[in-house]
């Protein structure tokens, strides 16, 4: 009897798995966390996949809503800044971060999953003058306040070199009122660099948080262990841009180091890990070095 009276108090203190339902639609897939809407996956209609918006625990979205809507209050500098985005600035000499008739697309190719809470993808990242560039498969696992995201690059059309320049990689525009500038926000990361010192800097994972509709939130981006060149290095600014890079190092350091370029060989391919996490409160009172352990040790 007692055995099953500690049996129950038990399960009742476990947590209960989000329930988490994905719905597709001509150009997305809405992405709903015990019924309410966490985010939506964009595949079609723009130059790249990106998820917007994204929505925190308290109910307001964490990220910028320029250029796909026009908020008063926010601001309207570089509108290839879409929410939640993965590309590269330099890929074989061809800018895939910008979005112009110069610049190359991610274009979606096909789902290859689409259930338990995992969309996963095959894209095609294609040069202005429609050559294939090469291939990406990427997987996004989202839970309640949290998106895994594992993307490998792929080789398929011969050599892909990434060129050493700033402009990458996985990248998040906060919400306005989150930046460092114009806001009331903070930049953190696992070195104990803070706001501007934390650009092209070396780090396992960095915190950006801010106001929100008057409460403090977060967004939290950890590099997994298994992940390429980890640890990545930063292009967070304080103006909002929040993203990784681990091939920007000569851009980084104006010249005083080598150049951080790297060539996938023909038929290779190369793989990045990360978790972002939703948090509210500072960095600290998120305790995000101690969830980032625990994250470093799963496979």
């Amino acid at each position: 009897m007692l055995r099953s009276l500690v049996c129950v108090l038990i399960l009742a203190a476990m947590p209960a798995h989000a329930d988490v339902q994905m719905k597709k639609g001509s150009d997305a897939i809405d992405v709903l966390v015990n019924g309410n809407l966490f985010t939506r996956y964009v595949f079609a209609g723009a130059p790249k996949p990106y998820c917007y918006p994204i929505i925190g625990p308290t109910g307001n979205p964490v990220t910028r809503a320029y250029p796909m809507e026009d908020v008063e209050g926010e601001t309207k500098d570089h509108p290839h800044h879409r929410s939640f985005w993965f590309t590269f600035g330099d890929v074989n000499g061809v800018d895939f971060w910008s979005e112009s008739d110069k610049a190359g697309k991610i274009v979606h190719k096909e789902f290859e999953k689409l259930k338990d809470g995992v969309i996963r993808t095959t894209n095609d990242w294609v040069a202005p003058d429609g050559r294939k560039v090469c291939e990406d498969t990427r997987e996004l696992k989202l839970s309640e306040h949290t998106m895994d995201f594992t993307i490998t690059i792929k080789a398929t059309d011969g050599p892909v070199k990434f060129g050493d320049t700033k402009e990458g990689m996985l990248g998040v525009r906060v919400a306005s009122s989150m930046d460092v500038d114009k806001g009331s926000g903070h930049i953190l990361n696992s070195r104990g660099e803070k706001d501007g010192d934390a650009w092209g800097k070396q780090a396992e994972w960095c915190d950006y948080y801010g106001p929100v509709d008057g409460k403090t939130v977060g967004i939290a981006i950890m590099e997994h262990p298994t992940s390429f060149r980890y640890p990545t290095y930063w292009h967070v600014r304080t103006y909002g841009l929040f993203a990784t890079n681990p091939f920007g190092l000569n851009a980084f350091t104006n010249g005083k180091t080598a150049d951080g370029s790297y060539t996938i060989p023909a038929g290779g391919k190369i793989t990045f890990r990360y978790r972002i996490l939703i948090h509210e409160g500072t960095t600290e009172e998120a305790k995000i070095a101690e969830t980032y352990s625990k994250y470093a040790k799963t496979k």
